[in-house]
């Protein structure tokens, strides 16, 4: 009979990065980029601006969230390189659920469980890829939102990765998302980094976070402005926009 450590170990191996997130070999990832990228211009009219500011070497991509297919619309549009892994989701599990398999075959994430202990340990991942030459993406809101000019309050774990991985933040608005019908605009626009590139910083302190943020904050807010909220869409771009989002009260705010 297995004794009562050994069960312990075992779950502690199923929830470890090994099991949940999975190293991939690149040409894995550049696949996935390229059925996205295809996908996303397939099915919407993609402006992509301000690429051109995006320094060459790892960054950080903070951009707003409207919708569950941001990251599609993000992946679409940044460069071809560096790779960029997509902090998130927080899940227990990334083995079940169709599209949790998909990112977690493709190696697209950095996943976290729930509490304090994922969260660092994601952290701790999303350092480790970034000084071996990846890029990191963040919804910096930490959850969805309505309004295409509007911006939640920013969390701090985009300014703390970038100042602990020592990489330049990049504030990226992603607009059109809030309803997603058939050939509709959906605009992704990149801002100059908020912070250049610094040595890691192993502890952050509280007032570089607090700093990093708000400026970073102000920098998405501007990137937001300008673009028209969405009628509400037929059936398909319904349920197109809709599919997996995970809104904060169980449902879309304003609806019926």
């Amino acid at each position: 009979m297995a004794s009562p450590s050994s069960g312990v170990e075992r779950a502690r191996k199923d929830v470890s990065f090994g099991a949940q997130a999975p190293r991939r070999p690149l040409r894995w990832y550049l696949l996935a980029r390229a059925a996205l990228k295809l996908v996303a211009r397939g099915y919407s009219r993609l402006d992509v601006e301000g690429r051109d500011l995006v320094p060459p070497q790892p960054v950080l991509y903070c951009f707003s969230h409207q919708c569950w297919l941001d990251p599609m619309y993000v992946m679409a549009a940044v460069p071809r390189s560096p790779r960029v892994y997509f902090f998130g989701p927080k899940e227990i599990d990334m083995r079940r659920g169709v599209r949790n398999r998909l990112m977690r075959w493709f190696g697209l994430v950095i996943p976290f469980a729930p509490g304090a202990r994922g969260l660092l340990a994601a952290t701790h991942r999303a350092v480790e890829l970034a000084a071996g030459g990846a890029s990191i993406a963040i919804a910096g809101e930490g959850q969805i939102h309505c309004g295409e000019s509007v911006l939640l309050p920013l969390k701090e774990g985009p300014a703390y990765i970038a100042l602990r991985a020592g990489i330049p933040l990049v504030p990226v608005a992603v607009n059109g998302t809030g309803w997603l019908a058939y050939r509709r605009r959906v605009r992704v626009r990149f801002g100059a980094p908020v912070a250049p590139a610094t040595s890691p910083t192993a502890k952050p302190d509280g007032a570089q976070v607090a700093a990093l943020t708000a400026a970073t904050w102000d920098a998405l807010d501007r990137l937001v402005q300008g673009f028209p909220d969405r009628s509400v869409p037929g059936p398909l771009g319904r349920w197109v926009t809709e599919m997996f989002n995970e809104w904060p009260d169980g449902v879309r705010p304003g609806a019926s």
